[in-house]
């Protein structure tokens, strides 16, 4: 899969999620960082999955209807585990993060908003 790392997300995720054959871009190499409407407007142009820290891109997605193709967001996440947990993450809701679903992952919990709006709880 696709993936587009927030600059807020460790860059070391980034070795764990190549290791299982994904392909991962991270903000924070970037020369500057555009802002979250060009953030989220990039992986969405690249189809890219992306994952953050921060909500502001949840309610860009959802109050501001502006497209994506897929929102992580780690809640309280260790930097260090942020690589091993998107990789199983990605394993078990990667066809619905695609169709652009909303996954919100917080310590032994995962909220799901599929791209219709309804919310559920895995």
């Amino acid at each position: 899969m696709k993936i587009l790392l927030d600059s807020c997300v460790w860059g070391g995720a980034s070795t764990d999620l190549h290791t299982a054959g994904h392909d991962v871009r991270w903000v924070g190499a970037w020369d500057e960082d555009p802002g979250d409407q060009e953030i989220l407007q990039r992986a969405c142009t690249e189809s890219r999955i992306l994952v953050t820290l921060d909500r502001d891109f949840g309610e860009l997605a959802i109050v501001q209807g502006i497209p994506h193709s897929g929102i992580i967001r780690l809640v309280g996440i260790s930097a260090r585990q942020q690589g091993a947990v998107l990789t199983a993450v990605l394993e078990r809701y990667g066809a619905t993060l695609v169709a652009g679903s909303i996954v919100t992952i917080e310590r032994g919990r995962v909220r799901l908003r599929p791209p219709d709006g309804e919310t559920g709880q895995a």
